[in-house]
């Protein structure tokens, strides 16, 4: 476990999947195991994402889970309290931009979890982003115009 150090309210990092942009923040809850976000008290364990509760935004169980692997892998499931703002993308990029930023946070948090976190596979970046309409192509990246047959 990290030791807390001077006046630290939380861990902040960023994942980017896509279009798909996820500011996470982990708070480190008080003696009374809950955390002020937004005039708003979370308890240690639980997940807001654009100020909503986990449940109501991803609403499959599978995906909860991904977005918890991070936290499971390194045994802070109900360590901290978690706020995340996503814009832009689809779902699935977004899911992935919130796994990215929480292991990115938690390896802020403590150095130790670099090692675990980075065999999973966790801490990488995908590059892989949508490519640019080129002149010329009929409206399509990749596509040629059709050329006359006769």
């Amino acid at each position: 476990m990290a030791k807390k150090t001077k006046n630290i309210e939380y861990y902040e990092a960023v994942g980017r999947r896509k279009k798909a942009v996820a500011r996470i923040r982990l708070y480190l809850p008080g003696k009374d195991k809950t955390a002020t976000i937004n005039k708003q008290k979370i308890k240690a364990g639980e997940i807001y994402i654009n100020r909503q509760p986990i449940e109501k935004i991803f609403v499959q169980d599978y995906k909860r889970e991904f977005i918890m692997m991070p936290l499971k892998m390194t045994n802070n499931a109900d360590r901290f309290a978690v706020s995340i703002l996503i814009e832009g993308g689809g779902k699935n990029g977004q899911l992935e931009a919130i796994v990215h930023g929480l292991s990115r946070a938690l390896t802020i948090s403590d150095q130790g979890y670099k090692v675990t976190l980075k065999k999973a596979g966790l801490l990488t970046r995908d590059a892989r982003k949508r490519e640019r309409r080129k002149v010329g192509t009929g409206g399509k990246a990749r596509r040629a115009k059709q050329s006359p047959k006769r």
